[in-house]
């Protein structure tokens, strides 16, 4: 396997806390967003999509979706499970995935690439030329603002998201909230559920 990745962006984050806690080694390869790499024809030629991370397995077959590699790995190295143990808890934590992706993930995308000037005309993914939409940013921020007290609940009074230990979901609502910095939108201080959520999954991966 070979990983194509740029450590500094959410996605890749996603997968890299996942590796980490599974004490996984692949070969990578960085992809350095901030020099455009990933428009290059040799990056296309692996992912037309120009997006990273992607995991290229020996047999060929290209992975560019990290919940694809997650389900793919845990397959392959099923120890430390963090896609669940119970149909009820694989259910779970794919839901709160999706949930996740959808309130927090592409909120924050869209404040980001329709407000700064290093998206200009690029304000989707992928190779192809996308006007900005400043209406978007302000949307995108009243998405999380919508989000963090809904989340704070929801970790009132329990550990983690899904069941009596860390999950995939928790380490998507980690990634979330290190996303939202990017465009000056965290979960403010009066939300302490989610901060001591936070903490705890940091330590957890600080263990390794």
């Amino acid at each position: 396997m070979k990983l194509y990745t740029y450590d500094p962006a959410p996605n890749p984050k996603r997968l890299a806390y996942f590796m980490t806690y599974k004490g996984l080694e692949i070969e990578t390869a960085q992809v350095d967003l901030m020099n455009k790499e990933q428009l290059r024809d040799e990056y296309q030629s692996i992912n037309p999509e120009c997006t990273v991370p992607a995991l290229v397995l020996d047999d060929g077959t290209v992975f560019t979706e990290v919940i694809g590699m997650c389900v793919y790995l845990e397959a392959m190295f099923p120890e430390k499970p963090l896609l669940g143990s119970t149909d009820l808890e694989k259910a779970q934590i794919i839901s709160w995935d999706h949930k996740l992706f959808n309130m927090v993930f592409m909120g924050v995308a869209d404040a980001l690439r329709n407000g700064s000037p290093n998206f200009a005309n690029h304000a989707l993914p992928g190779p192809r030329e996308v006007a900005q939409i400043p209406d978007l940013v302000t949307r995108g921020k009243l998405r999380l603002d919508y989000a963090w007290p809904k989340l704070d609940a929801e970790m009132a009074g329990k550990d983690w998201l899904v069941g009596d230990g860390i999950s995939m979901a928790d380490l998507d609502l980690l990634a979330c909230i290190k996303f939202a910095a990017w465009v000056k939108s965290s979960p403010g201080d009066e939300f302490a559920n989610l901060h001591a959520h936070a903490s705890r999954v940091s330590d957890v991966l600080s263990q390794g």
